[in-house]
C-alpha cells in the first residue's frame, strides 16, 4: 500500500509530495515540528505535543495553519490512510512560501502545513530495549533557543552521525562544565545507586520532552523518585542505570557511553520496569 502525505490541505502520494522551492523552511529552516507516538491505535500524549507546538509557534511567531481540533482530525486521517497502528505520526508547520528574504513576508501569508505518518514494529524495538543503546558525547554547539521545536536541526545530526560512526545510536550534548545537557534527539537520564531517577532541569538549556513529562507520572506510579538536576558525564559513567526518553524512543537503556560500560554493560531493571508501564500512564486518544 503506498503511503499518504497531507500537504497544505491535500492528502497526496508520499512519492509525489512536495513544497515549494522558497517554503521558508526549505530556505531559513523557518518552522517547527513535533512527532507523537501511534501505539496501540492510539495517539500517545497528543496534547502535550499540540501543546508544545503551539507554544514554538508562539515563539516563533507563526499562525496555527489550521484550528487544533482540524490537525487532530488530519493527523487522525494520514493515520487511517497509512494504516498505522503502530508508529509515528510527524507534524510539520513553517511560515509558509514567501519570496526569500530574511525578515517575515507579508501578512497573510500562509503558514504551510505538513503531517506523515509511517509504521515501526514493536516487536523490534522490544529487542532494541532489551540490547540496550550505546552514546557518545559531544561539546555543546547549538543555539540557545533549543527550548523551540525548530526544524534547524543541523547540529543533532551531525551529533548523530559522528554517534553512527562510533558505533553508538544517540551523542549527548555536553557543557562546557562537563554536564550533561541532552540527545540529539532525546532527553538524558541516570538512576543514581540508590535508585533516584535524575534528569536535568527543563527551565532552559534543553527541550521540555513531553515523553520526560510523562515519565514523572510513571516514575511516580512505581514509587521511584525524580531528581531534576545537572550531572556530569562522569556520575553517569558510574550510574547504577542510564537511559533516554523521546517520542520516537519512548525509554531507551543507555549500556556505554564513550566506549565505557554503564554498570554491568546491560539494560537496567528500572528502565525497563519504566518501558514496561509508560503506555497505561501516558495520556491518549483514539488514532
Amino acid at each position: 500500500m503506498p503511503r499518504i502525505a497531507y500537504v497544505n490541505g491535500r492528502y497526496v502520494a508520499h512519492s509525489d509530495a512536495s513544497v515549494h522551492i522558497e517554503d521558508r523552511g526549505y530556505q531559513f529552516a523557518d518552522g517547527v515540528y513535533e512527532v507523537c507516538e501511534v501505539a496501540r491505535g492510539f495517539i500517545v500524549d497528543s496534547v502535550g505535543h499540540l501543546d508544545r507546538l503551539g507554544r514554538s509557534l508562539s515563539e516563533l511567531r507563526i499562525d496555527w495553519p489550521v484550528n487544533r481540533a482540524v490537525l487532530v482530525h488530519v493527523m487522525r486521517e494520514v493515520i487511517r490512510r497509512n494504516r498505522v497502528h503502530n508508529g509515528m505520526v510527524y507534524l510539520q508547520v513553517t511560515r509558509g512560501v514567501a519570496p526569500r528574504d530574511h525578515v517575515f513576508p507579508a501578512s497573510g501569508t500562509r503558514p504551510a502545513l505538513v503531517v506523515t505518518a509511517k509504521r515501526t514494529d514493536p516487536v523490534a524495538a522490544a529487542k532494541k530495549a532489551g540490547a540496550g543503546l550505546k552514546v557518545i558525547t559531544v561539546p555543546e554547539n547549538r543555539w540557545e533557543r533549543v527550548d523551540i521545536k525548530t526544524v534547524g536541526l543541523l547540529p543533532n545530526v551531525l551529533a548523530r552521525q559522528q554517534a553512527k560512526e562510533a558505533g553508538a545510536q544517540e551523542a549527548w550534548f555536553v557543557d562546557p562544565d562537563g554536564t550533561v545537557k541532552e540527545g540529539a534527539a532525546t532527553n538524558a537520564w541516570i538512576v543514581t545507586r540508590d535508585g533516584v531517577l535524575v534528569t536535568r532541569p527543563a527551565d532552559h538549556g534543553i527541550l521540555r520532552g513531553i515523553t520526560r513529562a510523562t515519565l514523572f507520572k510513571v516514575a511516580e506510579k512505581l514509587g521511584l523518585t525524580v531528581e531534576e538536576r545537572g550531572f556530569t558525564v562522569e556520575e553517569a559513567k558510574a550510574a547504577r542505570e542510564a537511559f533516554i526518553t523521546a517520542a520516537t524512543t519512548v525509554i531507551m537503556p543507555i549500556v556505554a557511553i564513550d566506549g565505557q560500560p554503564v554498570a554491568n554493560g546491560h539494560p537496567g531493571s528500572v528502565a525497563l520496569s519504566l518501558r514496561e508501564a509508560f503506555f497505561d500512564v501516558a495520556e491518549k486518544i483514539q488514532a
